[in-house]
């Protein structure tokens, strides 16, 4: 016989993430300041310093900060839209993907978001092992590696209790060591006697080759930040439906790329050198390393935790391989310190434009599929659907759309059509996706998105 006490505690247990369903219109509770300020959360990655680095010292300060710009804008709009669905419908980019992919299909876009998570704490962990390399030479790379790429797992083994409150306590110690790495750069005499936005590296021009390829390091990125809000602006408020989405889809754009960005174009053109990991600890001494650490520790641990519950989710709607969590998080940990020992961070450039096909064709498929598809056309469900039970396991609408034009434009990303298109892959695999998901979608006549009609959609779920 259950008590009361029984019923309390399975109260108590019952999640309330909504990982795997919309989040209830009377669970959207949270103002859109609110939201915002958790999206910052990955703003705090100095990655983002190397990336305005490396363009700054590579192709130009001008270069880099016009596409920084570019970055605002675009993933900008494409994230507002994606996060107006989100809080539309109480879901994330996962499940908003299940009516236009299928429910199977969609488990490609987890296997996306996996592998960009891996790669990315591949990047943040070298710029942490070099930070630390760098004030202890004595230490090889190939050891810091292994140290600081298993360190992860524990702190992965209890789930993400452990990141919360590290997070809570490391961000105030990042805020105070930003600031204090601007005020030391600013006094401390430039290796560049002019402006820094006046640096151009020998045989770079403002505009062309060179911008283009900036664009292409941008695209790298700019998918994942339009939609990793998604996880969080389901839990937005309707009353703040239209503010939020424009607040939510900008204003971290604005600080990854305009401030953390041209920080970083600053810092590097400032000192000369690209690797935060480096300059940092150049700056502060033991504190750049302390500062580094944390920073660093923090965001790999949210990249495999991410990582892990994205290729169980993979894994298990496609193999039905089910080995637990704890399993895919020594795996993607493995993974990241094997792309760590095999140079990942010399080939930054080259890598970002490959990661930003996938993620900017999706994300591209997603924003088609809303505002041509089923607003425009009417073709399929006016309405998100994600329970299994009412959908097919593949829609070529979704799910050919994503194939093509990635295998293209990773063939484009590789430079084999030729520098411009290398450059711009990213873009027109895009473009490429948004017109396949049109073609299919007449083509099919929406058969393939919805097995059976929702009996309890409200008018307010449908896409205004």
């Amino acid at each position: 016989m259950k008590t009361d006490t029984d019923a309390n505690h399975v109260q108590e247990e019952k999640p309330v993430d909504y990982s795997l369903d919309k989040v209830p219109r009377e669970e959207r509770k949270m103002g859109w300041l609110s939201i915002t300020n958790i999206t910052f959360g990955i703003a705090t990655a100095i990655f983002y310093f190397q990336m305005g680095s490396v363009m700054a010292l590579q192709f130009g300060a001008v270069n880099a900060l016009i596409s920084a710009g570019y970055a605002i804008i675009a993933a900008g709009i494409v994230g507002s839209i994606i996060v107006y669905l989100s809080a539309k419908s109480g879901m994330n980019v996962n499940l908003l993907s299940r009516g236009g992919f299928g429910y199977v299909g969609a488990s490609l876009t987890s296997l996306i978001y996996a592998s960009n998570f891996i790669m990315y704490c591949a990047f943040e962990g070298m710029i942490l092992v070099s930070a630390i390399h760098a004030y202890f030479p004595e230490f090889p790379q190939w050891i810091l590696i292994i140290i600081f790429g298993s360190l992860v797992i524990p702190l992965n083994w209890f789930g993400i209790k452990q990141l919360n409150k590290l997070q809570k306590w490391s961000l105030p110690i990042f805020a105070f060591f930003l600031i204090a790495a601007i005020v030391v750069a600013y006094n401390r005499p430039s290796v560049y006697a002019d402006s820094f936005w006046t640096y151009m590296p020998e045989g770079a021009q403002i505009g062309g080759t060179a911008l283009l390829l900036c664009i292409g390091m941008q695209h790298g990125i700019m998918g994942l930040t339009s939609l990793i809000a998604s996880d969080y602006a389901r839990f937005l408020k309707p009353k703040d439906l239209k503010v939020g989405s424009i607040a939510i889809g900008f204003i971290p754009q604005i600080f990854c790329f305009g401030v953390m960005g041209g920080l970083g174009i600053w810092f590097g053109v400032r000192l000369g050198e690209s690797n935060p990991g480096v300059y940092i600890v150049i700056l502060l001494g033991l504190g750049g390393v302390l500062f580094t650490t944390l920073t660093q520790v923090r965001i790999n641990i949210t990249n495999i935790y991410s990582s892990s519950l994205s290729l169980s989710s993979f894994f298990e709607n496609m193999f039905r391989f089910t080995p637990g969590r704890r399993f895919w998080v020594v795996v993607a940990a493995v993974a990241a310190m094997a792309l760590m020992l095999g140079g990942i961070i010399d080939h930054l450039q080259t890598a970002m434009t490959f990661q930003g096909v996938a993620l900017m064709t999706w994300a591209s498929i997603l924003v088609t599929d809303a505002l041509v598809v089923k607003k425009l056309l009417k073709i399929g469900p006016g309405y998100y659907e994600a329970r299994q039970e009412n959908l097919f396991k593949w829609n070529p609408v979704g799910v050919v759309s994503l194939l093509v034009p990635t295998i293209l434009g990773t063939i484009a990303s590789l430079g084999y059509f030729g520098l411009f298109l290398q450059s711009t892959a990213a873009f027109l695999a895009a473009l490429l996706a948004a017109a396949m998901t049109v073609a299919l979608a007449l083509f099919t006549k929406g058969a393939y998105y919805q097995k059976e009609e929702a009996t309890d959609v409200r008018k307010e779920d449908y896409i205004a």
